[in-house]
């Protein structure tokens, strides 16, 4: 990735202690130091505007009219297209193929050299899962440790992180594996148990992905009584870190404020997600999801629909959107809205030393937002990848 030279900004800067007027100098892709220093290189003022660390996504098919699912050169053109929307960092999200194809396919995603977002692994959407949702059914696996172990070899150099469901028959058998190297392993689609879920958490399973979408209510067994399922054991284990689709339709806010309050002393916390489909950042119209048909959005940013059945299949929603509803729905403030969309992300996946926060020694990877938290720069290792005044959404 190429990296600028010596470049200082002054502005709004949003880190771990608050807000304050101040300035970040960036040396060779690098933040060198932040706050009141002395000023290097190149000067930008921002005025009042404000700087905050890139937005990571750790769950997303596509955007625009591109889909991680129809290969190399649709991902190439996502990692160009996503500074727009302030994502510097993301894990660009496969779903299920069958067993022969998943490995070559996933390796030819791999071997794409890429602008622009930086790819931080390769999140797979199955095929070890129990609910397949929108997902194709047709690639869905039991336990299969050599499917596992193509799979990592093929993602390399990345790392690949699996999504599974801890009642799959036989997972405890892969969790160890997929676990290996502190690579986090997350949960979904999934109707467990309690003891299931606790099962996988202390083999490996660290993060739940679209936190309360197919993750079912258990049936009543007797009246009166609330049964007790994954969601629940998700919640009471502060180990576990959770991500939402924070669309307005996918989950109720009152959730994501229950999960902030039961998660405020763990390692990833509650991080935001948008899980979109072809067609998210556009508008209202039909697109074609892989080989599952057409899915159809009512409105700029709202989920994705199939058209055969109105089966929701992901959402139009964007990371800027879904920072813009945290600060208006969840009554928490900028500096805590900054963590569920930069901090908590980099955490979850392993890059918490050196993404997700403005601090000296990090990445140069930075946003500047105007006063309505609108996108107007997006750095990442210190090169300006977008700028607002050059192009438009």
């Amino acid at each position: 990735m190429i990296r600028e030279q010596s470049i200082t900004l002054r502005g709004n800067i949003i880190t771990d202690q608050g807000i304050h007027k101040g300035c970040i100098r960036v040396e060779e892709g690098m933040i060198e130091d932040v706050g009141d220093i002395k000023q290097k290189g190149e000067v930008l003022d921002v005025e009042d505007s404000f700087i905050v660390p890139g937005f990571i996504d750790l769950h997303m098919h596509g955007i625009q009219y591109f889909l991680v699912d129809n290969g190399p050169e649709d991902l190439s053109e996502i990692c160009r297209i996503l500074p727009q929307y302030g994502v510097t960092g993301f894990l660009p999200t496969v779903a299920p193929r069958p067993l022969g194809e998943d490995a070559a396919f996933l390796s030819k995603l791999a071997n794409k050299i890429t602008e622009g977002t930086e790819i931080l692994g390769f999140h797979l959407e199955g095929p070890f899962l129990k609910l397949t949702g929108a997902l194709p059914a047709d690639a869905i696996s039991g336990s299969n440790i050599s499917r596992v172990e193509s799979l990592i070899q093929a993602a390399k150099p990345h790392k690949v992180i699996f999504s599974v469901s801890p009642d799959v028959t036989g997972i405890e058998i892969l969790l160890p594996l997929m676990a290996r190297n502190n690579t986090p392993v997350f949960m979904t689609h999934t109707a467990a148990t309690v003891k299931q879920t606790q099962a996988a958490i202390e083999s490996g399973v660290n993060h739940a992905t679209h936190f309360y979408d197919v993750f079912p209510c258990p049936a009543v067994q007797e009246p009166g009584v609330r049964p007790c399922g994954a969601v629940e054991a998700v919640l009471a284990d502060e180990r576990v870190s959770v991500d939402f689709i924070l669309d307005g339709v996918h989950v109720d806010p009152v959730a994501v404020q229950m999960a902030i309050h039961c998660k405020s002393k763990g390692p990833g916390c509650v991080c935001l997600i948008t899980d979109s489909n072809v067609g998210a950042g556009l508008d209202p119209g039909r697109f074609v999801f892989m080989n599952t048909g057409e899915i159809e959005f009512a409105y700029k940013g709202s989920p994705a629909r199939m058209v055969k059945n109105n089966e929701l299949a992901g959402s139009g929603l964007t990371m800027d959107q879904a920072f813009r509803n945290a600060v208006k729905w969840l009554d928490i403030s900028l500096p805590e809205a900054v963590k569920m969309v930069s901090t908590n992300p980099a955490k979850v996946i392993g890059f918490g030393n050196r993404k997700g926060r403005l601090d000296k020694g990090y990445d140069a990877d930075f946003l500047v937002l105007d006063e309505k938290l609108n996108v107007l720069q997006t750095w990442i290792a210190g090169k300006c990848c977008f700028n607002s005044d050059n192009q438009s959404k």
